[in-house]
C-alpha cells in the first residue's frame, strides 16, 4: 500500500496519488468503483433480497423480525446479527462485507 494518509474532518484515509484511486474505494473523478456481492459455491451475483435471503437460508440465517426499518438475519448457532437496508438498491460496500466476514468461504465482494 503506498500512498499519503490523510486526517480530515474526522476521518483518515489512505490518498494514492499516481493510483487514482483512493483508500475508501472511490475514484478521483467523482465516481465510485461499482462492486457486487457474489455467492461462491455458484458463482452467481446476488442481484436482490429474495436470492440472498435463499442462500443464507442455506446456511442456517433466519429472519429477524425486530427492527422494521431493517431487513436483519441471525443465525441460532451464533450471536451474529445481519443489518442490512430495506432496498436492496441501498445495499453497500459496508453491508456486503459485513455478510463476508459473517458468512465465511460463501460470499465474496466482487468489482462489478
Amino acid at each position: 500500500m503506498s500512498g499519503v494518509w490523510v486526517f480530515k474532518n474526522g476521518v483518515i484515509r489512505l490518498e494514492n496519488p499516481g493510483g487514482g484511486e483512493q483508500g475508501d474505494g472511490h475514484s478521483r473523478a467523482g465516481g465510485s468503483r461499482r462492486k457486487v456481492l457474489v455467492h461462491l459455491p455458484t458463482n452467481e451475483v446476488i442481484s436482490s433480497y429474495d436470492m440472498l435471503e435463499t442462500k443464507l437460508g442455506e446456511l442456517g440465517w433466519e429472519r429477524y423480525s425486530g427492527d422494521s426499518s431493517l431487513l436483519q438475519f441471525h443465525k441460532r448457532s451464533s450471536v451474529y446479527l445481519i443489518s442490512l437496508p430495506r432496498e436492496f438498491s441501498r445495499l453497500s460496500t459496508v453491508h456486503m462485507y459485513d455478510i463476508v466476514v459473517k458468512s465465511r468461504n460463501v460470499f465474496e465482494v466482487r468489482d462489478a
